[in-house]
This record gives structure tokens, sequence and C-alpha cells, in this order.
């Protein structure tokens, strides 16, 4: 399923237009990437947690030349299904 099979999916079980429903997913998603920016968890009971995880600097090889290299420390969102979610997938 890509965005555009989900805003229709959103339009059909919502009775929203599908600009509307698009409208919709893009303030979601915009309101999910502000919160994980300041540095907040997004918390859908059901659904699943947003959050941002601390990734350490740690060395690695060059695959071409196998020279070392430094990998910087970095932030990466990660996403922790909920117990509803993976109850409806099981």
């Amino acid at each position: 399923m890509n965005k555009n099979d989900l805003i229709a999916a959103i339009a059909d079980k919502s009775g929203l237009s599908k600009t509307d429903a698009g409208k919709a997913l893009d303030a979601t998603l915009s309101a999910i990437t502000d919160a994980l920016k300041a540095g907040d968890d997004v918390r859908l009971v059901g659904f699943g947690t947003f959050e941002v995880a601390e990734r350490a600097a740690s060395e690695g090889r060059n695959p071409r030349t196998g020279d070392p290299i430094t990998i910087p420390a970095s932030k990466q969102p990660k996403f922790k299904a909920g117990k509803g979610l993976k109850d409806a997938v099981q």
C-alpha cells in the first residue's frame, strides 16, 4: 500500500473526500514528525509508539578499502507496534 492507496482507504472508511483525507494524513504525519523533532514520543494506544533512539558513534570499515572509519552518533526514529496491532496481524 502506498500513500495514495492509504488516502483512498481513509476517504472510504471515514466518508471524507480524497482531498480532505490527504490533508488529514499529511497533518497527522507532520504532527508526528514535529513531536519527534522536539524529542517527544507519540503513543497511539493499541497501535504503537513512535520514538527517537540515540545511536552512539561507532567504528566501521570501508567495504572497498578495508580502512577503518568513524560512524558519527545519530538520532533514529523508531516504531514499536502496540498489542492491538500485533494481535490484528496475527
